[in-house]
């Protein structure tokens, strides 16, 4: 992993291939190895830039002046900026998604496509906003993560029958759920309030001028199909994948699935 100091914080992330450069932005509790099936494959072909959000990963916690997934932009732009890269694609699923967005309003000469994966960028449901900062809220009081939470969360990220799919992803992310501990507690709770409390993005989306494509697990709970269908709707000439067999995060529970499907929108506009 490499560091880039923005703001007096340590941004991890890798750098992995040469050609066109890809931005890959990772789910919130997880972290930039989640995209290791498609950064293996795509980085033979394009530069895979893959950031750590703050708090999560090797990077620190974010800087004071991080307030939103605005702000959190606006870094990533400036690590392209230290990187010299001027054209880029983004491929960002959930959270990643949410700033990809936001990276596309701030500068969008500079983006050739983007690729949103189980996100929604409109405002967070009011049911869903008042249970997740609930949760927040319990995890910095207690500065870990209580067992109810993680038995309420686990699930959530993954298809109906991933216990017996995917076993292994499964108790790995409860594993990593049960050690998050301390301020490390503390600032991943802060970071989600970014991520449940973000702005409204629906009006810049229909605004958009470039190649998107909108993909989402056909059992993705936290952000179901029905939201994808909207912002397809909101952006024109974007194109919808529904991903078969696949919850939040489906790049891992469908990894060749989603490789390709990255493969051809990327061979076409990157």
């Amino acid at each position: 992993m490499q560091k880039f100091a923005v703001d007096g914080r340590e941004m991890a992330y890798q750098d992995v291939g040469s050609g066109p450069v890809v931005v890959f932005g990772h789910s919130y509790l997880w972290d930039s190895k989640m995209w290791a099936p498609q950064v293996e494959a795509l980085s033979q072909h394009y530069r895979c830039i893959v950031p750590d959000l703050w708090a999560h990963g090797e990077s620190q916690p974010a800087p004071e002046s991080t307030r939103s997934l605005t702000d959190y932009a606006k870094q990533i732009v400036a690590l392209l900026d230290h990187l010299e890269i001027e054209q880029f694609s983004i491929v960002g699923l959930s959270v990643g998604g949410m700033w990809g967005t936001e990276v596309a309003t701030l500068v969008p000469s500079r983006l050739r496509s983007l690729v949103l994966m189980d996100t929604f960028v409109g405002l967070e449901p009011e049911v869903t906003h008042k249970k997740y900062f609930g949760m927040l809220d319990a995890i910095t009081q207690a500065q870990s993560v209580p067992d109810p939470i993680i038995d309420a969360v686990t699930p959530l990220f993954f298809a109906n029958n991933a216990s017996e799919d995917s076993p292994e992803l499964v108790s790995q992310f409860s594993a990593f759920l049960a050690q998050l501990k301390g301020e490390q507690a503390v600032e991943v709770a802060r970071v989600g309030r970014m991520v449940f409390g973000r702005r409204d993005q629906i009006e810049e989306i229909e605004r958009f001028a470039l190649p998107v494509l909108i993909a989402v697990g056909q059992e993705d709970k936290p952000r179901p199909v029905l939201e994808s269908y909207l912002m397809h709707d909101c952006i024109t000439g974007s194109e919808l994948i529904q991903i078969p067999k696949a919850g939040h995060i489906s790049n891992l529970e469908q990894p060749d699935f989603v490789t390709g499907m990255l493969e051809d929108f990327l061979a076409k506009h990157a």
